[in-house]
């Protein structure tokens, strides 16, 4: 919108006027918000959809209509990148259990890669500042990702094989993008995944007891 301002000359120009956020955008900021203050308070298991749109004064469907599902949300919020996690355990359990090695550091690597190194190293300082924030990840990593992960594939001791998953994969997030550990911070995606998806498809199909 453009108003009419007298300069000092005493001509009038125009000058666009600053206008507040659509109000989808204000709807969006407001759920992002309330959810990193559910998550870090209740973890993701204990923050629902309707807590989280209380909070940000909104209907529990506008979550659905931003992030697709508290899983988006939470990717969104508390991860800070832009990937659905229902998608990446669809493509992960896609080939059958014995890939699920392969495609679980594959699929990691490619999110990661793609979002930048530093959105991890932000993520780890996020998480590590905060006990309630660091409970929400593991709650998100344990029991929804690596367990539905180990459900799909019918494991036994679905939780304990999770929690191994979930060791591996945070070490290497951390060697690769926050420490920068050479060779493996530089290291090719097929690299990594020869080396490392071996131990993964153990801690998933193979013998722990």
């Amino acid at each position: 919108m453009m108003v009419p301002v007298t300069t000092a000359n005493g001509k009038t120009t125009g000058v666009r006027r600053r206008g507040r956020r659509p109000a989808g955008e204000d709807t969006r900021a407001a759920l992002v918000t309330a959810a990193r203050t559910e998550f870090a308070e209740h973890g993701y298991d204990g923050a629902t959809v309707r807590s989280i749109a209380a909070r940000a004064g909104v209907d529990p469907a506008m979550v659905n209509h931003w992030f697709g599902s508290k899983d988006g949300l939470f990717a969104q919020a508390v991860l800070r990148v832009p990937f659905d996690p229902q998608v990446v355990l669809d493509q992960v359990t896609a080939d059958g259990p014995e890939h699920l090695g392969d495609n679980i550091v594959r699929t990691f690597l490619a999110n990661w890669d793609g979002a930048g190194g530093e959105v991890f190293i932000a993520l780890v300082r996020s998480v590590t500042a905060r006990d309630e924030a660091l409970r929400a990840l593991k709650d998100f990593l344990v029991h929804r990702m690596f367990k539905g992960i180990t459900e799909a594939a019918g494991c036994d001791r679905p939780e304990l094989r999770a929690s191994l998953c979930a060791s591996q994969i945070i070490g290497m997030g951390m060697a690769r993008y926050v420490i920068g550990l050479e060779p493996l911070a530089s290291a090719d995606i097929e690299t990594i995944v020869a080396g490392v998806a071996p131990t993964l498809q153990r801690y998933l199909t193979g013998d722990i007891d």
